[in-house]
Order: structure tokens, then C-alpha cells, then sequence
């Protein structure tokens, strides 16, 4: 029996052609450090690095490739703005769908005196921009959102939410984990200050590597959180103020960069509104299927207008957890189940503390692997 991943809501899997050997290339034939060797080697590798910045920045429309910051993932890249900028007696607004990437660095931060308001979503994940103007005070800094549920897959309107900011002079940034690679995303239009994205989702990439965006007007007010060599300005104990090396203390991930390059390089020959549509078409499919098993309740949106390819279920008459086990052992289907690392959306939604079996799909999955599951879930039921 054939396994069935439908758990690209963690992580992308397959990767996108040509990742892995890209890698294991750098690394059998020369895994240089850049910034640092100076020989034909290191600068080879120091293009290819310079490349993928120029692809992201194409990618999200941003103006200048050095505002392209490498880190590991979204949450390194959430951490930095949060604790970068934000100061003691500082406000920010958040939404009722964020990870706890957003929301324990935020709690940490009530320490020094930092608050934050909530701005509430309804059972389906829709936000009303309205209600978010609402949580902003006289000392509201800055607005952060998911642009898609991890939970549920809602969008959420972030150019009307871009247009907001510029309204009250607010710093605006963007959590990207469920929709880089997977949307259209502008920031010019989109008036975003900051936007970390993820390598391993919807980029098609490997785990570790990641970064964000970041607008000159912000970077003018953020600090660094970590100090140390860039290769740069190595007579100076002082951090540099140049982007990308005020960020970018340290070896970077390479082998990570350069295969994010292999999959960057794919999604712009197979584009991306390709990939999306593949992806829609089987969320429909799958939802269509869905409402014909009354046991299930489908959390979020029932349709696929406004979402991206994650869809949450809640066995009414079945433990989660066990049917998620069930789905496994039956059919080889991977899921994952649980309050993923989210509880302010589960309270959102309706589904704390049980949490919902999620399944996310990829361009590489097919009809009869839904018609398996469809088939899979009837039989535990």
C-alpha cells in the first residue's frame, strides 16, 4: 500500500525537481563559505546566493533585493521583527488566527510592557477590517497578520489591511508560512513593511531555511537581535547597518539557499497560478466530497472562494486523535491532528481544545488518492 501524504500544511513534500541533488552538490563539491574565502569557489556560491535574493524580491515585488534577509524559518523571522522593534508602552494589533509564533513571542514581550489586542475573526476564519481598526490606540506601532490560517486556510485581506496602516502611519507586516509559493503576493501594493516567508511549504523547498522582507522605513527602526561576523566591516566591533548584513551574523545556511534556488528557479518555469489552481482543484474536489458525510464537520470555509489548500475536519462522534491514527493505519494517510501550534485559532474557530485532523494538498496529489480517503473515513466512521 502506497502512503498518502496530505500534510503539506507542515512541510512541502515532494520537493520541487532538483533540490536535492543542488545540495548534496554544494556539498560533495565545494560547501564554501561566502563572505569569507576569497577564491573562485566562495564567489560561485556568493552569485548563487545574490540570485535567490533577486528571486524572492521578484517573487514579492519587493524594490531592492538587499532588503532579502536569510534565517531559518517564519518564526526566526517573526521573532526579530517583534523583539526588533517593538519597545516598552509599544501596541500592536494581531488577528484571531495567529501561530504561536506570533503569540508567545508577544507574551514574552508583555514583560517589558509591550501590549497587543486581538482583532476577532468569526467561526469561518473571515476577518472584518473594521473590527481590526477598532484594536488600533493612540500607541498601536504596527499591525501583524497571517495572510492564510494554518488551521483552516481563510485568507485574510491583507491589501485592505496594507491600506489601513498607510491610513494611521502603521508599520505593517505579513506572515507568509501557508501562502509563499501558493499566491500572488505584492508588497508594494500590499503597502507591507515586513514579510517572512518559509522555505519548505509552498516554496517547495527544504526545511531550515528561510527569511524576510523588509521596507527601508522599517529597517530604520529595527534593531538586530543577533550581533557578530558578516564578513563585512571586520575592523569595526559595531554591527553593520547595511542590508542584508545587519541581519546575517554567522554562516548562513548554504546548502539550504541553494536549494531554495533549485525550487525557486522551478516554480517561476512552472509558475505559480499553475501550481495554486492544481492545488484549488483538489480542495474542491475533496469538500465536495465532504458534504456528503454529516459526521464531519468542515471547519472554516465550505467552499474554495478566500481560502488556500487546508482543510480542518472535526469528527463529531470520533476522537480526532484517534482518527487521524485510524486514517494511518487504514490507508497509509498522513495528517496531522491537533491545535498545530495554534490555540488562538482553534478558540477562533470553535475547535479548543480537541483541536481538528488537517489535511493540505499539493500540485503532486491526485483524485484517487482523495476517493481513498473519502472511502478510508466512511469506513471508520
Amino acid at each position: 500500500m502506497d502512503n498518502i501524504y496530505f500534510d503539506n500544511g507542515s512541510t512541502s513534500w515532494p520537493k520541487a525537481p532538483g533540490v536535492s541533488e543542488t545540495m548534496a552538490e554544494l556539498l560533495t563539491q565545494g560547501a564554501f563559505n561566502i563572505n569569507r574565502g576569497n577564491y573562485e569557489g566562495a564567489y560561485e556560491i556568493e552569485g548563487l546566493v545574490l540570485d535567490t535574493r533577486e528571486q524572492l524580491a521578484r517573487l514579492f515585488h519587493a524594490r531592492n533585493s538587499k532588503g532579502v534577509v536569510f534565517t531559518p524559518n517564519v518564526t526566526y523571522s517573526l521573532n526579530l521583527f517583534l523583539k526588533g522593534f517593538l519597545r516598552s508602552g509599544d501596541h500592536i494589533v494581531v488577528t484571531g488566527l495567529e501561530h504561536n509564533a506570533v503569540m508567545r513571542p508577544l507574551e514574552q514581550l508583555k514583560g517589558i510592557g509591550v501590549t497587543y489586542d486581538i482583532a476577532p475573526v468569526d467561526r469561518e476564519g473571515n476577518l472584518k477590517v473594521g473590527d481590526l481598526e477598532s484594536c488600533i490606540h493612540k500607541n498601536t506601532k504596527a499591525v501583524l497578520t497571517t495572510h492564510a490560517s494554518n488551521v483552516c486556510g481563510t485568507l485574510v485581506p491583507i491589501q485592505e489591511i496594507g491600506e489601513l496602516c498607510g491610513k494611521y502611519g502603521l508599520i505593517f507586516a505579513v506572515d507568509t508560512a501557508q501562502t509563499a509559493g501558493t499566491l500572488e503576493i505584492d508588497m508594494e501594493k500590499c503597502k507591507i513593511d515586513f514579510l517572512a516567508f518559509t522555505g519548505h511549504k509552498g516554496l517547495l523547498g527544504p526545511q531550515g531555511i528561510g527569511g524576510f522582507l523588509i521596507s527601508e522605513r522599517l529597517d530604520s527602526e529595527m534593531v538586530p537581535l543577533i550581533a557578530g561576523g558578516t564578513g563585512s566591516l571586520s575592523d569595526s566591533l559595531v554591527m553593520p547597518e547595511n542590508l542584508p548584513d545587519k541581519y546575517e551574523s554567522g554562516t548562513m545556511n548554504l546548502p539550504g539557499i541553494i536549494g531554495l534556488h533549485a525550487a525557486l528557479t522551478y516554480l517561476e518555469k512552472e509558475g505559480i497560478p499553475k501550481i495554486h489552481r492544481r492545488k484549488m482543484e483538489l480542495t474542491e474536489y475533496f469538500l465536495g466530497k465532504l458534504s456528503k458525510i454529516p459526521e464531519v464537520r468542515i471547519v472554516g470555509r465550505k467552499t474554495c472562494e478566500s481560502r488556500v489548500a487546508v482543510v480542518s475536519l472535526d469528527f463529531q462522534r470520533k476522537d480526532n486523535a484517534v482518527t487521524a491514527f485510524e486514517l494511518e493505519q487504514e490507508a497509509g494517510i498522513m495528517t496531522r491532528v491537533g491545535l498545530h501550534c495554534a490555540p488562538i485559532a482553534h478558540q477562533s474557530l470553535g475547535t479548543f481544545p480537541r483541536g481538528t485532523v488537517r489535511f493540505a494538498f499539493s500540485a503532486a496529489n491526485r483524485e484517487e488518492e482523495i476517493d481513498r480517503c473519502i472511502e478510508t473515513i466512511n469506513k471508520i466512521l
